[in-house]
């Protein structure tokens, strides 16, 4: 083991004590010399950051969902990222069976952004806590220098368990990890100041090990605190990262009353709003009771610029029936480059994209009319425009989605019928894209759920316009 390697392991342990030490030795292993155990050598080469750049819904919930629930709601749920609680003593489930490192890369893999909360120790004033009477709360005293240092002690020391558990779970460095500081009575100056403290210390050892630091907190306690040393630009405080809002406002977005959060702290695309508390909510004909959250964090949703045929557009908000023309009656060329285009990229037109509906155009529409099972005419119509749009991978997609796939569904769904407001295809699903999707979804007999899964692409493809 390196130098660095040792001084780390030395350094880690001596925050933790008990059982802590088996966490803190993967911690320590986990170095760039090559020390790393097998398991977290292999999460490192196979699983994503999470949760990486989103904006879109998630939902957290207090035991982990199985597998079979958590693909039915990735299929037909507007959520894309998920609340865990992997460690703390103090959390209501302590037992999580479903939560192991073969779970968490199976989310990831299908696309499920993980939010990995540890609940441990809580403010000396929180009358909840301890929870079972073998979990500590922050140590109030202040010390001879005023800072705390006891409770900065327990900050550090609970971030090392926490990154020990990431890295067992195959929780990658670069991912945020989020503390839960449950509500408490904020004009309690010993409370908040150790709260404050131990925040600090959290906030600092994890970034020390390379993860993100995030914090989740009510608006009028925790959050109000840590907003408040921001503003007042405190030198004793390490801010966390990223923030998580407790405010049940029921409103969709991660804005909160200015007294408890101000509008330029943790921004931009630093912060997760929990919107609304417990209750539950059924997707694909499954029930689990949870809090929603609206999601912001990384770059947002951005997706990444594209380029068809060097240059040519392919959006546009009306798809036009195309025929050969007669007289003074010509296709529109801009409409008919985007069939040329397309049709060359699916390997059935090789000749110029120069917009004239000539027969070499003809003949690949034909092509693409007897590969699709359509009747074979040298009308190119509106369930045409709506296959070959679409024509690519299937992901699921929905709200939050950022991808050449979103693109392609909302210019299918800007061929389905003549729009007064069509649907920009910038690649990003966003509320309009929803909103007509579920349009979409209920006139061909679908679950207007607004997800894009195997049912909706199938009469996508298949041009059904109801």
């Amino acid at each position: 083991m390196s130098r660095p390697a040792r001084t780390l392991l030395r350094r880690t342990c001596a925050l933790l004590t008990g059982g802590a030490l088996a966490a803190a030795t993967l911690v320590a292993l986990s170095t760039p010399d090559g020390d790393a155990v097998p398991a977290a050598k292999t999460a490192r080469r196979a699983n994503v950051v999470t949760p990486g750049s989103l904006t879109g819904y998630g939902f957290d919930q207090c035991h982990t969902p199985d597998q079979a629930q958590m693909d039915r709601w990735l299929q037909s749920s507007p959520f894309w990222a998920v609340g865990v609680y992997m460690s703390g003593a103090s959390r209501a489930c302590r037992d999580q069976p479903n939560l192991t490192p073969g779970w968490v890369s199976a989310q990831l893999r299908k696309g499920w952004r993980i939010l990995p909360i540890t609940l441990g120790p809580q403010a000396s004033c929180q009358p909840r806590f301890p929870r079972y009477g073998d979990d500590p709360t922050i140590i109030p005293r202040p010390g001879a220098d005023g800072r705390y240092g006891k409770a900065r002690k327990q900050g550090s020391a609970e971030a090392a368990r926490s990154v020990g558990t990431a890295q067992e779970l195959g929780i990658v460095a670069g991912s945020t990890l989020w503390y839960d500081l449950e509500g408490f009575d904020l004009r309690n100056t010993r409370c908040r100041e150790s709260a404050l403290a131990f925040l600090s210390g959290w906030s600092w050892q994890i970034r020390q090990l390379g993860y993100v630091s995030g914090v989740y907190s009510s608006a009028g306690s925790g959050i109000k605190m840590l907003d408040d040393a921001r503003y007042k630009k405190r030198p004793d405080v390490a801010l966390p990262d990223q923030i998580w809002v407790a405010r049940w406002d029921g409103r969709a977005n991660t804005d909160t009353e200015a007294q408890y959060l101000r509008s330029d702290g943790w921004r931009p695309h630093a912060r997760i709003k929990q919107y609304q508390g417990g209750h539950d909510e059924t997707w694909g004909g499954v029930t689990i009771n949870i809090d929603r959250n609206f999601v912001d964090v990384g770059t947002g949703s951005v997706a990444v610029p594209e380029n068809h045929c060097g240059g040519v557009k392919i959006a546009y908000g009306v798809y036009p029936v195309l025929q050969p023309g007669t007289g003074n009656n010509t296709p529109p060329a801009a409409k008919v480059q985007v069939v040329q285009c397309l049709l060359h990229e699916q390997g059935l037109y090789n000749g110029r994209v120069n917009g004239i509906y000539n027969a070499r155009t003809q003949a690949a529409v034909q092509a693409w009319q007897t590969k699709k099972g359509f009747p074979v005419s040298t009308t190119w119509n509106r369930r045409n425009w709506m296959s070959l749009l679409v024509a690519g991978d299937r992901p699921v997609i929905k709200f939050g989605s950022a991808s050449p796939a979103v693109r392609r569904v909302q210019r299918a769904l800007n061929a389905v019928t003549d729009r007064s407001v069509p649907i920009r295809a910038t690649g990003v699903f966003d509320s309009q894209t929803t909103t007509a999707l579920a349009a979409y979804q209920d006139r061909v007999g679908l679950d207007p759920n607004g997800v894009v899964a195997a049912p909706t692409w199938k009469a996508l493809a298949a041009g059904r316009r109801g």
